[in-house]
C-alpha cells in the first residue's frame, strides 16, 4: 500500500523509472545486436551487395533500407555527404530490410537496374520520387517505372529481369540476415560492425567519426 502511494505521488519518481528503463532496454538490444554482427559477420556484408566507396576504405558502413521507407530516402543524402567528406575513407553497402507492403517488388527492379549498371542512379532516382509511387504506406511497383526509365534504365528489360532467380535469393538473403541482426526498422546501419546507440544523424556522423579516427590515426 505505502509502495502504491509513493508511486502515484511521485511523478517525478515515475519518469525517472520510465527513462531509466528505457536506457537499460536500449543498451541491451545495442548489445545483442553487436553480439550478433561480431558472432556472424557474414551478416553484416555479402558478396551481392551493391557497394559504393573505395574497395580498401576502412570504414564500412552497411544499411539495411527498404526504398518506400521516408527516413531512407531522407539520410541518403547525409550519408553521401559524409563519404564526400571523407574522400577513400568510406564505403557503403546496401542490404535490404522491405517492411512495406510491395517493397520486394521495388528491390526487384533497383536489383534489375543493376544488371543494366544503372543502380545507383536508379536508387536516387526512387528516392526522389519515392511520394510518387508509395500510397498509403504501401509501394506500387507499376509507378516506379518513369522514374527509372529518367535515370536511363532499359524499363522493358528490367520488367524481364526482375523476375530472375537470383534476385530473390538476394532479397531472401538479406531478410534472413537482417532477421540475425535484429533489424526491426529502417534505415539500420552498421559501422565497421557496430550499430547505432541509438537513432539520429549526430549518432550515425559520431559513430563514423569514431571509426575513422581509430583506422586512420
Amino acid at each position: 500500500m505505502k509502495r502504491k502511494t509513493l508511486f502515484v505521488g511521485s511523478p517525478i519518481l515515475l519518469l525517472l523509472v520510465f527513462v531509466i528503463g528505457t536506457l537499460l532496454y536500449n543498451t541491451e538490444k545495442v548489445e545483442e545486436t553487436s553480439n550478433a554482427a561480431t558472432s556472424t559477420p557474414a551478416t553484416l556484408a555479402r558478396f551481392h551487395s551493391p557497394t559504393i566507396g573505395n574497395a580498401q576504405a576502412r570504414v564500412h558502413i552497411v544499411e539495411f533500407l527498404d526504398p518506400a521507407c521516408e527516413t531512407c530516402a531522407a539520410f541518403y543524402p547525409f550519408v553521401k555527404k559524409m563519404m564526400a567528406a571523407n574522400p577513400d575513407r568510406i564505403r557503403l553497402s546496401v542490404r535490404y530490410a522491405p517492411f512495406h507492403k510491395g517493397s520486394d517488388e521495388v528491390v526487384k527492379a533497383l536489383e534489375a537496374a543493376r544488371k543494366q549498371g544503372k543502380y545507383w542512379e536508379a536508387l536516387e532516382s526512387v528516392f526522389a520520387s519515392q511520394s510518387q509511387w508509395t500510397l498509403n504506406h504501401s509501394a506500387h511497383v507499376n509507378l516506379v517505372w518513369q522514374p527509372l526509365a529518367r535515370a536511363g534504365v532499359n524499363v522493358e528489360q528490367a520488367k524481364n529481369d526482375m523476375q530472375a532467380p537470383e534476385i530473390a535469393r538476394i532479397i531472401a538473403q538479406d531478410v534472413e540476415d537482417g532477421r540475425t541482426l535484429k533489424v526491426n526498422k529502417t534505415p539500420e546501419f552498421f559501422v565497421n560492425g557496430r550499430p547505432l546507440p541509438s537513432f539520429g544523424y549526430e549518432q550515425l556522423r559520431t559513430l563514423v567519426q569514431e571509426e575513422i579516427a581509430k583506422a586512420y590515426r
